[in-house]
C-alpha cells in the first residue's frame, strides 16, 4: 500500500503494484496494460472519488461545521463546497487504496480489455463485482467519518470525526 505522491501532493491513493496485487492475471493476458496506463488509470480514479465525496451530504455538513465559516454553503449554493484534498486523508489508508483499485478496475482498465459481446466474459463479471466492492467500500468510509484531517495539523481530533448514515432503510 502506498499513496502515489509527487512532491508534497498525493495523486492517487493506490500505485501500479496494488493494482498487480488485486488481479495479477489481467496483466498476464493483456500486455498492452502498462505501468502507465494503470498509474493513468488511478489517478483518473483518485479524482473521481475526491469528486464523488465532494457530492456527499456528509462532505457538505463536515465543511459547513469546520471550513470557512464566513459562507454557509446550502443546497443552492452546494458547488461552492471544495473538493477534498488527496493528501488530508490520515486515517483508513488502505481502505482509500483498495477502493482506488476497485474503481480502477471497474472503470478504466476491465472496461479496455472485456469482451462486452460475450454475456458470459470473465472480464465483464469482474466489473460487476469490482463496481459491488467499491461502493460497499466507499460507503462504509463515508459512514465511518473519521479520516479526514480537515485543519491539516496531522491529527484527526474529535471534532474531525463524523460519523454518517448513508441509505438508511427500514426492511421489515
Amino acid at each position: 500500500m502506498a499513496f502515489m505522491v509527487q512532491g508534497t501532493t498525493t495523486v492517487a491513493f493506490a500505485d501500479y503494484y496494488d493494482v498487480t496485487e488485486k488481479d495479477q492475471r489481467v496483466f498476464e493476458t493483456n500486455e498492452g496494460l502498462t505501468a502507465e496506463i494503470v498509474e493513468d488509470a488511478l489517478i483518473q480514479a483518485t479524482n473521481r472519488i475526491l469528486s464523488d465525496i465532494r457530492s456527499t451530504h456528509w462532505w457538505k455538513e463536515l465543511y459547513n461545521n469546520l471550513g470557512d465559516q464566513s459562507e454557509i454553503i446550502d443546497s443552492y449554493n452546494a458547488r461552492l463546497v471544495p473538493a477534498p484534498q488527496a493528501s488530508l486523508v490520515k486515517d483508513r489508508q488502505q481502505d482509500f487504496t483498495d477502493m482506488t483499485v476497485y474503481f480502477a478496475l471497474s472503470e478504466y482498465l476491465y472496461p479496455k480489455v472485456a469482451d462486452f459481446g460475450n454475456p458470459d466474459s470473465a472480464e465483464v463479471a469482474k466489473i460487476a463485482f469490482f463496481g459491488e466492492r467499491f461502493r460497499e467500500l466507499f460507503n462504509k468510509l463515508i459512514e465511518a467519518g473519521d479520516w479526514y484531517d480537515f485543519d491539516a495539523d496531522n491529527t484527526i481530533e474529535k471534532t474531525e470525526k463524523a460519523p454518517s448514515r448513508v441509505n438508511l432503510k427500514r426492511v421489515r
